[in-house]
């Protein structure tokens, strides 16, 4: 990256506040910043602390004061959102990566009847199996086990170590992942005077089309029919999605969290990190949960949760503003009971 605050400002069409000749060669956060970097400014918190960072220019959304700038050595480019506009330039300068492999590596084993597209490519260590289809440009970098019947859609990355198990579905342009499990047992056992037995999991699991998924993250196939992940969903790392979930389109899903059985996602809800959801839960299109939530009852669609048991924020809220006024409830009740105590 080696370009200038004015060449910056046209490519976002921004606004900039500063000199244009400013030359700009790297990103950085705010509080590790150095001249010739640029960083964004998407609130007031990262506003108040422009002015002791020592980057040459920020993105910052439109709106946001930033205190401090002196527009005759630093630049800010105002933007709608400092956000995209830093995705967006992040997409631009990406370096870019190793050159995909086209073909199948020699230590590859690849079953009679699978059928590998065009342009695909099957790295060191991998193992296709019977009937599976690879789709064109898809890439399989290294010691990716696929099963049985298994498809796998057109220019979608699979990362080391990824597993897809029989009779899943992986759609376009999907990138899992090093160490994601696709299609494993959903856990399901039922009571005998013997112990529990083990319910077999007859289903699928169908990831539909620009899904990522991060590192070590599980999808269980379903008891029957199919556990479902619509189309530009973003799960991150170590996630659980149990059988017979249904994740709806553009879902975000943060680290650490756990769905249980059969719970139900609407289309673009947002679940915290380490998010807890108990089965046959269904979550609203829309819906927000905070972090560290444990939700056992439904969330209409478009309302923000938190807390355990989950619930409305606001109630939250006010629940554990309550809570930290016990302690001083509680000793005024002790005063107030010696007082009665001597007046007897």
């Amino acid at each position: 990256m080696n370009v200038t605050t004015g060449d910056l400002a046209r490519l976002l069409d921004a606004e900039l506040l500063g000199p244009a000749e400013l030359a700009i060669r790297t990103f950085c956060p705010i509080h590790e910043a150095e001249p010739g970097s640029l960083t964004f400014i998407r609130d007031v918190q990262f506003a108040s602390a422009w002015a002791t960072s020592r980057a040459s220019c920020a993105l910052v959304t439109r709106g946001v004061d930033v205190p401090g700038h002196d527009p005759s050595a630093r630049a800010l480019l105002i933007v709608p959102n400092a956000d995209l506009a830093l995705a967006r330039l992040m997409g631009m300068f990406k370096k870019t990566g190793p050159t995909p492999f086209v073909g199948i590596h020699p230590s590859a084993v690849v079953a009679p009847s699978a059928r590998i597209g065009a342009g695909a490519g099957i790295g060191p260590n991998c193992t296709i199996g019977e009937r599976a289809v690879i789709g064109p440009g898809a890439q399989l970098l290294a010691n990716v086990f696929i099963g049985e019947n298994v498809r796998i859609g057109d220019d979608s990355v699979l990362h080391p170590g990824v597993v897809v198990l029989e009779n899943c579905s992986i759609g376009n342009r999907c990138q899992l992942a090093p160490g994601v499990v696709v299609g494993a047992d959903g856990f399901g056992y039922a009571h005998s005077p013997e112990g529990p037995v083990k319910i077999p999991h007859i289903g699928g699991v169908r990831i539909e089309d620009d899904v990522e998924i991060g590192a070590n993250t599980c999808v269980d196939r379903a008891k029957t029919g199919d556990t479902t992940i619509g189309a530009q969903t973003k799960i991150d790392n170590l996630v659980q999605i149990a059988h017979n979930c249904r994740i709806g389109r553009a879902v975000i899903i943060c680290g650490n969290s756990a769905l249980a059985g059969s719970v139900r996602v609407g289309d673009g809800a947002m679940i915290g990190g380490s998010v807890k959801i108990n089965d046959g839960v269904s979550i609203g299109a829309g819906a927000r949960i905070g972090a560290n939530s444990g939700v056992m009852n439904d969330i209409p669609a478009g309302e923000n949760w938190l807390g355990i048991p989950a619930s409305p924020s606001r109630e939250a809220l006010a629940q554990w503003a309550a809570i930290r006024r016990l302690p001083r409830l509680l000793q005024r009740l002790r005063r107030r009971s010696k007082l009665d105590g001597a007046a007897d």
